[in-house]
């Protein structure tokens, strides 16, 4: 499939500590809150790309936070809000045809984990279980899916090494999805480095492939909006970026480009967070 230029940073987890293997001190506590917006988009990757009749805007408040149970134990939550528009083109056979808007504001699937440091020498080893519950909703009248109807465990493998102002991390797990969804195997790293006194940049590959065994299926209406529907996949490349205003606030970004993917928007995603340390 031919490269797209796309920020996917919904998908990716825009938090910069999500996938690394550090955990936070015992007491301390991390909260970051972000927003993403996909907007007005009608196609998509896929096996081939297709298009729908309409238009969608795919909107995230998200809030991220990491709490040091113990200097080697840190516990996870993610509390994403869902705002989806769909402009529905209705066929007719004398042009303008009617269109009908359909809103949904309810919230995703909440994410809680655990993340737990075993070895810690000239190369951290961590493991991290994440467990997001179905507390999405649908509607079949419009299609628009909040999240993934299903309960998603994501056991990973974190490794990490830091060199002053420099560091590398990578990952390697995967995602397993009840109620029929496909499983997904995740691979992905990050190297990143501190360019001035009060910004870091940081190079990411994050790679999420379908197993394709699953057989779940869905009504026509959630078809034609692809909402977390199965077999969603991707793999891409790019920058994210921290900007600290002191040692306990700042703000994060994020661009990448697409490799590949499928039943995902052929639309640049803008998202911006900003976060406290406690």
């Amino acid at each position: 499939m031919k490269k797209n230029t796309a920020i996917i940073c919904f998908f990716l987890t825009l938090s910069i500590f999500s996938q690394s293997p550090w955990t936070k001190e015992k007491g301390a506590f991390y909260t970051q809150l972000s927003f993403t917006s996909i907007a007005n988009y009608n196609s998509f990757f896929g096996n081939p790309d297709y298009s729908i009749d309409g238009q969608i805007t795919d909107n995230t408040l998200q809030f991220y936070g990491e709490y040091g149970i113990s200097n080697k134990t840190t516990f996870l939550l993610n509390l994403p809000l869902k705002s989806i528009s769909y402009q529905q083109n209705l066929q007719c056979l004398v042009a303008p045809c009617p269109t009908i808007q359909h809103d949904k504001t309810a919230i995703g699937n909440i994410e809680i984990g655990i993340k737990h440091n075993f070895i810690q020498k000239k190369w951290l080893l961590s493991g991290q279980l994440a467990v997001e519950t179905n507390t999405s909703t649908f509607d079949n009248s419009s299609g628009i899916r909040t999240g993934y109807n299903a309960y998603t465990f994501t056991p990973l493998l974190l490794a990490g090494k830091s060199f002053g102002k420099t560091y590398v991390q990578s990952f390697i797990g995967g995602n397993f999805r009840t109620n029929n969804y496909s499983s997904n195997f995740k691979i992905g790293g990050e190297i990143g480095r501190k360019i001035t006194t009060h910004i870091w940049l940081i190079g990411f590959l994050d790679v999420s492939k379908s197993l394709e065994n699953g057989t779940i299926e869905f009504p026509n209406s959630n078809n034609i909006t692809s909402l977390y529907v199965n077999d969603q996949e991707y793999g891409a490349f790019g920058l994210k970026g921290i900007g600290e205003f002191s040692e306990k606030f700042g703000v994060t970004t994020g661009f990448g480009s697409v490799f590949f993917g499928n039943n995902l928007p052929k639309r640049a995603a803008f998202t911006f967070g900003a976060y406290h340390k406690f």
